[in-house]
């Protein structure tokens, strides 16, 4: 049954920031500060992954507590997990691969799906469902940006949101291809600064990367 809710495009998520943080809750009470020091360092996507058993409920606490962020569910498997995401208030929904489950549950909701994608063949099955927005991973072992170039010959219409091997020095490289909205990322989050309930550091990595952006733009 299609769920009733006004629902944000996989365009409009993967264009309000150019750097998108891929979290993992090892702590509750670590969910709602850290959020809170990415929307206002400028960064309002937020992907919470649910590598941990805090991930839903961290989604549920960001999504009521920071009304500026973006949240939504990263490494969602299976469909169980798909409607467990939706059902927490998750904005978007990616994957770190494609399956014809996920793809089938991805039609009963508005939320966006973003699935993970490495090869053309993969593309083409994504482009089946309609999905035209992508998340190319693991990135830099799958060719990085020369992958991301070749793509764009056969499939000029598909954008990506590159992640896996994404740091600090080659980022701007990826947002420089016309094929890719945004870049996946943990450089900026490092967890060492979640343990320690270093969020001002977080907020100023995360600043400094959307600065470097405007310099070289």
């Amino acid at each position: 049954m299609m769920k009733k809710t006004t629902a944000l495009s996989a365009f409009e998520v993967l264009t309000a920031s150019p750097i998108i943080p891929v979290i993992a809750i090892k702590q509750l009470k670590d969910a709602v500060p850290l959020a809170s020091a990415l929307v206002n360092a400028g960064v309002r996507v937020l992907e919470i992954t649910l590598r941990t058993e805090y991930g839903l409920e961290a989604i549920r606490m960001v999504k009521e507590q920071v009304p500026n962020a973006i949240v939504g569910a990263g490494t969602v498997v299976n469909a169980t997990q798909y409607a467990q995401a939706v059902e927490s208030g998750a904005e978007f929904i990616i994957s770190p691969g494609l399956t014809e489950s996920l793809l089938q549950k991805s039609t009963e909701y508005a939320v966006p799906f973003i699935p993970g994608i490495a090869t053309p063949s993969e593309l083409m099955l994504a482009s089946q469902y309609g999905l035209s927005y992508l998340k190319f991973f693991p990135a830099e072992i799958n060719g990085g940006t020369k992958a991301l170039q070749a793509f764009f010959g056969p499939f000029p219409e598909i954008k990506f949101c590159p992640t896996g091997g994404i740091n600090e020095k080659n980022y701007p490289d990826y947002l420089a291809l016309e094929n890719v909205l945004c870049v996946g990322g943990t450089w900026f989050v490092p967890s060492e600064a979640i343990k320690q309930g270093d969020f001002e550091r977080i907020a100023m990595l995360a600043k400094s990367a959307i600065n470097n952006l405007a310099k070289k733009s």
